[in-house]
């Protein structure tokens, strides 16, 4: 288990570039399964998560080909359908998250598919309801072996249909799409995400030939089409990155511009920032964060304390409630701050509250920020990542207190964060990576 030693305390200064989009990329990676011709996908994150899915599709048969270090080809001209079958399936499947987008692809074109219960960060329950029933309105069969936590999907060949979707799952939305873009009929999805991520997902498809209307809305109409053909594509900038930086600017006082943050794409993520009183100036498709020695949290327009929760797009991602909790602490003023959508994403704040953070958290979901307001600097402690956000949000405690900080299993920090000890070395962070 590899750790980070940080000495923090120390403001940065310079340019980051966010790396390209992990969520995105795992949807459009596992579509490259829909085509035996060749896709070429550009702006790939170089993290643990994603190139773990790239390491998977070549033992099912994608030919995969690196072309540099953030772009590839490929193929799925022969994919081995028993491969999925086999221990080594099951082992590399059940240990990563995004493993998950591959069943609506093999179930559309191949008419089964196979996979163990997928693994992923610790947060709390992460259902594959919308995935299945959305599956089964299609009019594929599935099994669940409750012994060796292994999913089975047939059907000789899917329908399309109306479906109401109980759940605006991102994840869950991109695989019916996928799975109904080869189906026979139209396919009506209501209540369906509407991401920038899965726009983008959309996009492409009908760039390989589907046909596919509503994108942006949460109404998607898909007429099913027979083949798909190849395509090239590029990911969005990473918006979750995007907002750790603007988080880890304020904590730090530094000066940070970030570069080519596909500003268009963000939603409310900048604006949710400067609610907690965080200056932030646009230049072009760059957001520059200049150093600010006290910033202000706002009160509602009747005087009430903020809140600031996290909602299906176009509000504020969950995914980044962790670094919003964070930059909260060295405010000036209060904040509750409602993580709705896991039970146990807020349970890191314990550490937070170790380095001298004044947070009272009032349930699973729900946590309350006092603000320090500079009076005083956290304290370095030792402290394990959780998962991959509340991973960062330490970073940037780390960054921002007085002192050595010492934060295990980073491998946490590593599946959804591309080098970040480097890049942020590089404008003046204090990182040293420990191999125990």
């Amino acid at each position: 288990m590899a750790s980070f030693e940080v000495i923090g305390g120390q403001a940065l200064n310079g340019t980051i570039i966010p790396q390209g989009a992990k969520n995105e990329a795992l949807q459009i990676i596992s579509a490259v399964l829909l085509t035996d011709q060749e896709m070429t996908i550009s702006n790939i994150p170089q993290i643990a998560d994603v190139l773990a899915l790239i390491d998977l599709l070549a033992s099912m048969g994608v030919e995969v080909k690196k072309i540099s270090d953030d772009t590839y080809s490929f193929k799925a001209a022969n994919v081995n359908m028993d491969f999925m079958t086999t221990p080594e399936y099951r082992k590399r499947a059940s240990s990563l998250r995004g493993s998950v987008m591959v069943l609506g692809p093999l179930l559309t074109r191949f008419g089964r598919a196979y996979l163990p219960k997928p693994g992923g960060d610790k947060i709390g329950r992460r259902r594959m309801d919308t995935h299945l029933i959305g599956f089964q309105n299609l009019g594929a069969t599935f099994n669940f072996d409750s012994e060796e936590h292994f999913f089975r999907m047939e059907a000789k060949k899917l329908k399309g249909t109306y479906m109401l979707l109980e759940e605006t799952s991102v994840t869950g939305t991109a695989n019916i799409v996928m799975a109904a873009v080869l189906a026979e009929g139209t396919t009506t999805i209501f209540n369906a995400a509407c991401e920038p991520y899965l726009q983008q997902l959309c996009n492409m498809l009908n760039r390989m030939g589907a046909k596919i209307s509503g994108i942006g809305s949460n109404l998607l109409t898909i007429e099913g089409v027979n083949t798909l053909g190849g395509t090239t594509h590029r990911m969005l900038p990473d918006m979750i990155e995007v907002g750790s930086f603007i988080g880890l600017a304020a904590m730090t006082k530094s000066n940070i511009r970030i570069q080519g943050v596909g500003y268009e794409h963000l939603g409310q993520i900048p604006n949710t920032f400067r609610k907690l009183g965080i200056q932030l100036n646009i230049e072009g498709d760059d957001i520059i964060i200049p150093a600010q020695e006290h910033y202000e949290i706002q009160n509602f327009i009747d005087g009430s304390i903020l809140t600031i929760d996290d909602a299906p797009w176009p509000g504020f991602t969950p995914d980044l409630i962790s670094i919003v909790l964070v930059t909260a602490i060295q405010a000036k003023g209060n904040v509750l701050i409602h993580q709705k959508m896991f039970e146990s994403r807020l349970f890191f704040v314990d550490k937070l509250i170790d380095m001298g953070a004044q947070i009272i958290l009032c349930d699973p979901h729900r946590a309350s920020i006092m603000g320090l307001n500079r009076e005083h600097q956290l304290k370095g402690i030792s402290m394990t990542s959780p998962d991959i956000r509340a991973g960062v949000a330490l970073l940037i405690a780390a960054l921002s207190a007085n002192g050595k900080s010492t934060i295990h299993n980073i491998e946490q920090i590593d599946r959804g964060y591309q080098f970040i000890d480097q890049r942020l070395n590089a404008i003046g962070a204090n990182i040293k990576r420990l191999n125990n």
